[in-house]
């Protein structure tokens, strides 16, 4: 039986980090930018503790724009989109990250 598959990722969060935009070989462009989520859950003792994440997000196309111009840290943003990771080599080592590759944004 074949098996249906999904990368998708939903998030809420505030931007905690301004966007940095790249220019890209052929004139493409990319905004970057860390966006920390909050999460609570009940410790062994039954008591409530909090934790944050922060995630590296990538976007592309017609978000490059409404990021320059709607951007900043602290920004409350919901964006929905899929997991990416990427190799590269650094002194002889290959290394990696992992990113969320917006489809989706909104600004709240």
């Amino acid at each position: 039986m074949k098996v249906q598959q999904m990368n998708h990722v939903n998030l809420i969060g505030q931007m905690s980090s301004a966007p940095t935009f790249v220019e890209l070989d052929g004139g493409k462009r990319i905004a970057r930018f860390s966006l920390s989520t909050k999460e609570s859950y009940l410790d062994d003792e039954g008591n409530t503790k909090n934790a944050k994440n922060w995630h590296k997000v990538t976007a592309w196309g017609k978000w490059v724009p409404v990021l320059e111009q709607l951007g900043a840290k602290g920004q409350a943003l919901a964006i929905e989109g899929r997991l990416r990771s990427r190799f590269y080599n650094a002194n002889g080592k290959r290394q990696s990250f992992t990113e969320i590759e917006i489809n989706d944004l909104v600004i709240l």
